[in-house]
């Protein structure tokens, strides 16, 4: 029941039954005016890019912060990943927190921290406390997600609802090229804090959008166990651990650290006690039980796998350029290139969206992924942003044609299998892929730094000071100098250095065209067990959960009965 009118006449509405939410938490869903649809859609996208850019400001000038904050390489890595252990665990009790106390409670309280939150970044200048603000945001932007989600299902009518959830799970990942193309034009002065100045308009404009025109009611029910805190206690920290060695292991290196093996240690046991724990119970917070069944296990490992492929645009065409020596200011078209891209694969995703056979567009996804990187690996010191414009815009279409056509295929089977199983769902399909991030980038990593020693190793043997070519390019490179340093044995000693120098970066390109490779023999064997998983279903007559949904879904309606 919602209010309506002014104060002299107030109009109570009564939900029609098809207006009611699916599950507890979430708003209802009435038919609004057209007006009023357009406002939450403007809301919900408005939503969605302030909570994606909170981290990927960060996330990519992670340099400027290092330099800002006095910080080691290593204690920079940590502030990204401070945020992602808040934000991608919090979920776990956020969501049973709206179905409980509602949706309004839930938005008073994450917005103002998270507008709190953004203004303390602008007043601390130490690690610890860097730490410690970076790790509440992530708390806080975790709210931000799902109101965007909730807010643009709002704006489309009925029968829409499905291009709601592709377009609400989309718009947050525009955040890492968006950050790229602006982030330019806000650090011309050389101060880190104006991207918090940024974020911080993005926050309050948000606040006042959300307070001017707030959700539907709805309904609520008592769902917090005490198991749920201690699966929390137990889950949350295993998770922390495994993320904070995942990000430091290729900087420090894996083995060189005792405290990465206890981490990784430590980490396992506690999520396999905490799932353990959850598999007994009779209302779980992760349905252990449901998510082993051959359809999720074949989903998710789906999602992670495209996840770790997608690394290739995060890490490799990134950390090339940066080999080369560009940063950001050089890569602006090519990232507003990849936003372009991305929409166009958002909106290939909505308009040719196949309820009868969703999981194609994610073969096609894999298939893209292995085009634009096999283009990428064949890249010299010559090579220059404008060279990846169609690979990169080949997968950054990719990335939205998987994502979108993913997640409507991972509530579909939520909701055919009952509204209890939502958390779960969220949970494990976020954790696929910020996780599965994290392990594409240190699984990458790993590999082009042992690809950089090789090739380093093979290119330096062959490399000696007898040799009248080596000897001439010494001296040609030494001479350079000679105009700042007059010492013939010290320009002699530099041109040794420059010479090393440019020997380390063509060892870098070569590891990171074994990167794009291996990207896309990876990908290559994806599509392969996509289309021999794909031939099964067919085989076994199996209906997609899109059209089971929809078809039961018709069944249960009124129009169905008569």
């Amino acid at each position: 029941m919602i209010r309506r009118g002014s104060p002299e006449r107030v109009v109570e509405y009564q939900f029609k039954p098809h207006e009611r939410p699916t599950m507890p938490g979430s708003p209802h869903n009435p038919e609004h005016p057209v007006g009023r649809r357009a406002a939450y859609l403007l809301i919900g996208v408005l939503l969605g890019v302030t909570g994606g850019l909170g981290n990927a400001l960060v996330g990519v000038n992670l340099n400027f912060a290092q330099g800002t904050l006095g910080l080691d390489t290593d204690q920079s890595a940590m502030l990204s990943a401070a945020y992602l252990m808040t934000n991608t665990t919090a979920n776990l009790l956020l969501m049973k927190y709206r179905q409980q106390f509602g949706l309004q409670p839930f938005i008073r309280i994450m917005l103002p921290i998270y507008a709190a939150t953004t203004v303390l970044h602008l007043l601390v200048h130490g690690f610890w406390s860097s730490l410690t603000v970076r790790a509440a945001s992530g708390f806080a932007a975790s709210a931000l997600s799902t109101l965007a989600l909730l807010y643009i299902i709002q704006g489309m009518p009925a029968a829409k609802r499905l291009s709601g959830i592709m377009i609400g799970i989309s718009v947050p990942q525009l955040a890492s090229p968006l950050a790229r193309a602006i982030s330019p034009g806000l650090l011309v002065s050389g101060d880190w804090h104006m991207l918090y100045w940024c974020e911080l308009g993005l926050v309050l404009a948000t606040l006042a959008a959300v307070m001017s025109l707030p959700l539907p009611p709805s309904l609520r029910v008592k769902v917090f166990e005490l198991q749920d805190f201690v699966t929390f206690a137990l889950l949350a920290p295993g998770l922390w651990l495994l993320i904070a060695m995942l990000t430091e292991g290729r900087i420090e290196w894996w083995t060189e650290r005792p405290w990465m093996g206890w981490s990784l240690a430590t980490g396992i046991v506690l999520i396999v006690v905490a799932l353990a724990l959850e598999h007994k119970r009779a209302n779980p917070l992760i349905n252990t039980r449901w998510l082993g069944t051959r359809e999720m296990m074949r989903l998710i490992m789906t999602a992670v796998a495209i996840r770790v492929l997608l690394s290739e645009q995060a890490f490799g065409s990134v950390g090339l350029f940066t080999t080369l020596g560009m940063l950001n200011d050089q890569m602006v078209i090519l990232n507003l290139v990849i936003v372009g891209a991305s929409l166009a694969g958002l909106a290939v995703a909505i308009w040719r969206f196949d309820a009868t056979d969703p999981s194609r567009a994610l073969i096609l996804a894999v298939l893209l992924i292995a085009l634009g990187s096999f283009m990428d690996a064949n890249t010299t010191n010559l090579t220059r942003p404008s060279s990846f414009y169609l690979s990169q815009a080949l997968i950054g279409f990719a990335s939205f044609l998987f994502l979108a056509h993913a997640m409507v295929i991972g509530i579909s089977r939520t909701l055919l299998a009952g509204p209890q199983h939502f958390i779960s769902f969220s949970v494990l399909f976020g954790l696929s892929q910020s996780l599965g991030g994290l392990v594409g980038s240190a699984f990458l990593g790993t590999f082009q730094i042992l690809r950089e020693k090789f090739h380093s190793h093979e290119l330096v043997q062959s490399i000696v000071l007898t040799d009248p070519q080596v000897a001439a390019r010494v001296r040609g490179t030494g001479a350079s100098v000679t105009g700042v340093i007059g010492d013939p044995t010290l320009s002699n000693a530099e041109g040794v250095a420059l010479l090393a120098r440019t020997v380390a970066r063509e060892a870098n390109i070569l590891a990171y065209n074994d990167v794009f490779l291996l990207i896309g023999v990876l990908a290559t064997l994806t599509f392969l067990w996509s289309l021999s998983i794909r031939a099964a279903i067919r085989r076994r007559g199996e209906l997609s959960p899109v059209l089971a949904l929809q078809q039961q879904s018709q069944a249960a309606s009124p129009a169905a009965e008569k």
